[in-house]
């Protein structure tokens, strides 16, 4: 949003959420996260073009274009407990639009969300409309942490999916409008909603997937003498194949790679396909395995046990130029260490000790259910109550 603020200065961007003091971190000096470059783009727009507010009701009704960008975290409970997408948020977004809305309104999905949300969402607004039109389309964002504003700003593509209606087109080409300003037209994919919603899915799938075969090469490199960097370089002159993404590592983390992939996963059992499902479930599999596996070293060098030894870790973020601690291998590195009662002393530039102690204690996937945006269930509402 603060990129469309910078390079639009017509347009006027609200950013809008229900958590207060989000709201007053974005509008402070000290922004809630780091990023190359943000604080920049921010500092040059806030104010003039580019809003931060808690006020959503008023902010929506006021929008022409209302962007969507709530967590979709996997589901912890219930019908697809640890591969499905919980889409509660963004249900509770769209009846909110519904609500409050007082003239038509493209509805953007930005979060990644499983193919045919979009059928879902305008159930909801449709049925609760009042005579509004409201058009669904679908924009995912492929930027990625760390160069998240270089990546904005000469994006490889920008896709827009969209119902092929003529109201559908119309609405593509509003928003693709909006990246006009500073996207060559050539880089800007539109297609129907679905291609739009899967080639999301698909596309964190693929990176994932190469992240899994060096690092499962990374094994077979070890148990045999060859040099995994040699052999990943060999390999990514070809090409065709290209050398990014080809780096062994401790695994893969950050917050869509894993949820993505099982949502996938979830995806083609729903769809009756287990072989394709079985395939994409084998990138996590791998994942896991090279997390467990590098813990094994570490102790396995140190005469099969860490009990009582002091042990650095220098980086405790998923990767570097960022403070994002979701889904990080340092989590199950470190927990991997403590479980054989290692003294841990843990470093990270960008990462408060208190998140630190957070991410070392908190199950899996409730890094993605933060207890104050947990809807309110009726027993919930009576007890506060009373």
């Amino acid at each position: 949003m603060a990129v469309i603020a910078l390079k639009c200065p017509d347009i006027e961007v609200a950013v809008v959420d229900i958590s207060v003091p989000r709201i007053t971190a974005w509008n402070s000096d000290q922004l809630p996260i780091y990023e190359p470059g943000l604080e920049d783009v921010v500092k040059q727009c806030r104010g003039k073009n580019l809003f931060f507010s808690t006020d959503v009701e008023k902010h929506v009704c006021e929008a022409d274009i209302v962007f969507v960008s709530v967590n979709t975290p996997t589901k912890t409970r219930g019908l697809g407990a640890g591969k499905a997408a919980d889409l509660t948020y963004w249900e509770s977004a769209a009846r909110m639009i519904a609500d409050v809305s007082k003239s038509d309104k493209i509805v953007v999905e930005k979060s990644t969300v499983p193919v045919k949300t979009a059928e879902a969402i305008e159930k909801i607004l449709t049925h609760n409309s009042k005579g509004i039109n409201f058009q669904i389309l679908s924009n995912p964002e492929f930027l990625a942490e760390g160069t998240a504003i270089e990546d904005l700003f000469k994006p490889d593509r920008v896709l827009i999916g969209g119902r092929e209606t003529p109201e559908g087109q119309k609405a593509i080409k509003m928003l693709k409008d909006v990246y006009a300003h500073w996207v060559p037209e050539e880089n800007i994919i539109t297609t129907n909603l679905w291609s739009a919603e899967l080639s999301k899915l698909a596309a964190n799938a693929f990176l994932a997937q190469r992240i899994s075969s060096v690092n499962a090469m990374s094994a077979l490199c070890e148990a045999t003498g060859a040099n995994v960097s040699e052999v990943s370089y060999a390999v990514g002159k070809d090409t065709r194949i290209g050398s990014k993404f080809l780096n062994p590592s401790v695994g893969f983390g950050g917050s869509c790679f894993q949820k993505d992939i099982l949502n996938l996963v979830y995806i083609c059992e729903c769809n009756g396909l287990p072989e394709v499902a079985e395939y994409w479930r084998q990138v996590i599999k791998i994942n896991d395995y090279q997390k467990s596996r590098f813990v094994n070293r570490v102790v396995a060098s140190m005469f099969n046990t860490v009990s009582n030894k002091k042990i650095a870790i220098l980086g405790f973020a998923f990767k570097k130029d960022t403070g994002d601690t979701r889904e990080t291998p340092a989590i199950d590195v470190c927990k991997g260490l403590l479980g054989d009662k290692a003294r841990l002393s843990i470093y990270d530039p960008q990462v408060t000790e208190d998140q630190i102690q957070r991410d070392l204690t908190m199950n899996k996937f409730d890094w993605d259910h933060p207890l104050h945006l947990q809807p309110m269930s009726p027993t919930t509402v009576k007890q506060e109550r009373c």
